[in-house]
Formats: structure tokens, C-alpha cells, sequence
């Protein structure tokens, strides 16, 4: 019992700290979009940039976090040996990748498009290597079982980071209009979306300094044999995990390869905000993964375990619908989290929010094959899902620009998640409730429709509409779960209901 109440204690912490911590980056969001016009293709810059940053994190830890983790709870390894081993190597691996990015700069940075821009690719390179590095120590703070530290660290960047680009994206250029002499000594206009960059890799370094515990109070040791059989380990986890980041952010790479012109980057400047509504729903899912993921593992030996993950997914799929409408019904008010001059991209919110709750079950499904260990189906399935991605921005970027993206996206996360359940139906059958699951996606399609179709002139007008279909969604909710009688046992507001 003590044991499941650490857990459950660790598990808060480091969700609330991971939450919150994407909650706080997303309030970057009105800032860059404010400051950064459209029409100047900033935002589109960061959007890219980022991308690559995302898919370079997961290649230059190559999957050391979670082997870490495997090889430091084998009895018969000695833990400060693993330790050290797993940050020998990928900090070899980093500063290699650090050394060769910038020895090729002149011809790396033109390639990706920035070749009047080559030290946003220099500096970015050196924030990459250094977060795949420091993915070590945080791991290793968390097999300590050291949550608090995690999360202080966590959220310490994300504070610094957002109080930096608060100075030099608001406050600097304000008064720079004033005193140009003086405040030209620290803030150049001309820099723009480069100062996200320089003042991320400021936050970045700045946290390393913390790990100096980690750091130095741990014997190098770096043992061949063992590296030998964790680099056997780790990669199909690095398989898995760029097919899954690339389903991520394929998309933001390839828009600028695909559309060459100025206006690529204007394009996917607008598209990338826009998205940043939509990820409302990656909040949600995010919040339930933390939860679900110990839970599962915890059932995994339960005799009813498989209509316990039945009942799951149902309520996942309610609530991720729940989410969709509420933001369907409020997006004229939450479009004013972008700047006015992006809310042309706001058409793709619906369907990238349905993407992402495709992810969600694709990610309950996956468990299938985590608690079978055969997590190679994950790599096939993100693999599958990532081609067929990757093929639609190719051939419909030109046709349709970043509608193409929003597409791929639905198109690669559907294809997942169904070749999952069927697979999952063969090897781990379970009985999940179809016709429920049917009927509430019908009810909120028809509810969409409804929101789409009819549209008022007066903002208050289509706030009230839509606000008064999704209570109809909660009301079948309600009366077909048979939430009054569930409410009714319930502590503290049980009486209400009664």
C-alpha cells in the first residue's frame, strides 16, 4: 500500500509539473503571434525550427531514458555504472552532433532554408544536444525518486523562459520606440524570431548548472559490455519514437521543402497557431495518459482487467468528445489566443483536434502490445501511420497548402489506431463497448455539423447556440451512463443529487 501511494504521490508531481509546464509554453503562443506578424513569416520560422528540434531529441537520445531505466532495476547490474555509461554515451553522441552541425553550418543552414539565418541552426543544434543530454540526469532524479527537484527544474525553465520573452518580445520593443540609443545596446529589431531561439538556449544552459549534484558526485565509468547490450535494447525504442515524433512534426518539416516560396512560411506560421487551439485536446490527453499508463500496468495481473480497459477507453472517448465540443462552441472567443492576422488557419482546429483524438485511443490500444511485449508492432503501426503522412503533405501541399498537414495528420493517427485495434483484437482480444463508443461519436458528428452549418452574426448568438447543443451531448451523456444514480454515491456532492 505505501508503495502505491508513492507512486501515486510521484505520478501528480511529475503530470502537474509536466502539464503545467506545456500549459505555461502555450502563453508563448499570443506573444510570438502578437509580435511576430503573419505576413513576416516569424512564427513560421519558430514553427519550423521546432519541429526539427522535436525529431533531433529523440535521435540523440536514441532511446537511453527508458533503457536507462530497464537496466538500472536489473538486480545484477550495479546502477552507478549504468548511470554513468548512459550519460557517457549520450553525451558523446551530443557533442559529436554539436561538432558537426556547426563545422558544416555554411552548407547545413542554406540547405534547411535559413542561409541568412545560419545561427538560428547553430544555436538550436547546441539546445538539442544539450536537452538530450540533461534527458539523463531527469531520468535518473526520477529513479531516485526525487519528484520535487523534476519538477522545480521543469517548471524553472519554462518561468525563466517566458519571463525572457516577455522582456524582449513586449517590454524591450516598447521602449526601444522611446530610447532606440539606449535599449539598442541589448535589443536589436532586426533579430525577431532569432531571440526565441538565443533565449531558449540561455534557459537551457542555465538549468544544466542545477544537475551539478548529478553530475559530479557519480564515478565515470564507461562499461563496453553493458553499453553493448542497452544499445541492443534501446534501438527499437528509437524506431518507435521517430515514427511517433514524425507524426508529430513531419508536417511542420517538410511544409518549406515542399512550398520553396516566401510564402511557405507565412503559410505554416498560420497553420502552426492555429494548431496551438487545437492542442487544447493534446493537454487532455496528456493529463490521462499520466493517470492511465500506472493504472494499466497496476491491473495488468487483475482477473478483470480487460473490461476495466473496455470501460476506460469508453470514458476517454467521452470526454475527449466533451473537450472537442467545448471548443467548437467557444473557438470564437479562444481564436483571440492567436493574433487576428492568423485566424485564416483557424478551419483546421476541428480536424486537428480529431487527429489528436485518434492519438489518444491509439495510444490506449497500445497497450496491447506493451503488456505482450511486442512493442515492435508500435514501430509498424507508427510507421505505417507516419508514411501515409508524409504522402499526403507531398502530393497536397501544392494543391491545398497547410490544409494538407491538417489532413495528414487525421489521415496517419486513423490508420494507426484502426490497424492497432485489429491486430490488438487478434493477440490481446478485448471487448470494448463499439455500439456506445458508435452512438456518442454519432451524436457529437451531428452536434459539429449543427455548429458549423448555422452560423449568427453576433458573436453572444453562436456562443449560446453551440453552448446549448454540447448540454445536449452532456444530456444523453448523462442520461445513457446513468450518471444521476453514480452521482448520488458520490461524497460532498452526492447531496445535490439525491
Amino acid at each position: 500500500m505505501a508503495n502505491l501511494k508513492s507512486l501515486a504521490k510521484d505520478t501528480v508531481i511529475y503530470g502537474f509539473s509536466s502539464i503545467v509546464g506545456r500549459f505555461l509554453n502555450y502563453l508563448l503562443v499570443p506573444l510570438y503571434t502578437q509580435s511576430l506578424s503573419a505576413a513576416s513569416g516569424g512564427y513560421g520560422v519558430i514553427t519550423n525550427v521546432y519541429g526539427y528540434v522535436a525529431l533531433l531529441l529523440v535521435i540523440l537520445t536514441f532511446g537511453m531514458e527508458t533503457t536507462f531505466f530497464r537496466f538500472a532495476n536489473k538486480s545484477e547490474e550495479n546502477p552507478n555504472t549504468v548511470y554513468s555509461t548512459t550519460l557517457i554515451a549520450v553525451g558523446t553522441v551530443a557533442l559529436a552532433f554539436v561538432a558537426a552541425v556547426l563545422g558544416f553550418l555554411p552548407w547545413i543552414a542554406p540547405a534547411m532554408g535559413y542561409a541568412d539565418h545560419p545561427s538560428y541552426i547553430g544555436v538550436m543544434a547546441i539546445v538539442v544536444a544539450l536537452d538530450a543530454f540533461q534527458a539523463i540526469p531527469f531520468a535518473y532524479l526520477r529513479y531516485k525518486h526525487k519528484p520535487i527537484k523534476f519538477a522545480a527544474l521543469k517548471l524553472l525553465f519554462i518561468v525563466l523562459n517566458i519571463i525572457l520573452n516577455l522582456f524582449y518580445f513586449l517590454w524591450l520593443p516598447a521602449l526601444y520606440k522611446s530610447y532606440p540609443d539606449v535599449i539598442g545596446k541589448i535589443y536589436d529589431p532586426s533579430v525577431g524570431a532569432g531571440y526565441a531561439f538565443y533565449l531558449n538556449l540561455v534557459c537551457t544552459g542555465t538549468i544544466t548548472f542545477f544537475f551539478w549534484k548529478e553530475l559530479t558526485g557519480v564515478k565515470y565509468v564507461l562499461d563496453r559490455k553493458l553499453l553493448k547490450r542497452m544499445l541492443g535494447y534501446s534501438w527499437p525504442l528509437l524506431v518507435l519514437g521517430i515514427a511517433g515524433i514524425l507524426n508529430q512534426t513531419a508536417d511542420k518539416i517538410l511544409y518549406p521543402m515542399i512550398d520553396k516560396t516566401p510564402n511557405g512560411r507565412v503559410q505554416l506560421g498560420i497553420y502552426g497557431a492555429a494548431c496551438k487551439i487545437a492542442m487544447i485536446m493534446a493537454l487532455i490527453t496528456q493529463a490521462f495518459r499520466y493517470a492511465y499508463e500506472p493504472f494499466v500496468f497496476g491491473k495488468s495481473s487483475d482477473k478483470d482487467n480487460k473490461e476495466t480497459y473496455a470501460t476506460a477507453m469508453k470514458y476517454f472517448i467521452i470526454f475527449t468528445l466533451l473537450a472537442f465540443l467545448v471548443v467548437i462552441a467557444w473557438l470564437d472567443v479562444l481564436k483571440y489566443f492567436i493574433a487576428s492576422d492568423y485566424w485564416e488557419g483557424l478551419k483546421v482546429v476541428p480536424i486537428v483536434m480529431a487527429a489528436e483524438i485518434m492519438m489518444g485511443i491509439y495510444f490506449n490500444l497500445s497497450f496491447w502490445y506493451k503488456l505482450i511485449d511486442k512493442t515492435i508492432w508500435g514501430a509498424y503501426f507508427s510507421g505505417i501511420g507516419c508514411t501515409v503522412l508524409i504522402l499526403i503533405n507531398i502530393l497536397l501541399v501544392p494543391k491545398i497548402g497547410y490544409m494538407a498537414c491538417a489532413w495528414g495528420g487525421f489521415a496517419g493517427y486513423g490508420i494507426s489506431m484502426i490497424l492497432s485495434y485489429f491486430f490488438g483484437q487478434k493477440y490481446y482480444p478485448i471487448n470494448y463497448p463499439l455500439k456506445d463508443i458508435g452512438i456518442y461519436t454519432a451524436v457529437a458528428a451531428a452536434i459539429f455539423a449543427a455548429c458549423v452549418l448555422v452560423k449568427f452574426d453576433a458573436t453572444w448568438l453562436n456562443i449560446t447556440y453551440r453552448t446549448a447543443l454540447m448540454l445536449v451531448f452532456v444530456a444523453v451523456i448523462y442520461k445513457r451512463e446513468h450518471l444521476g444514480e453514480i452521482l448520488k454515491k458520490a461524497p460532498v456532492v452526492g447531496r445535490f443529487f439525491r
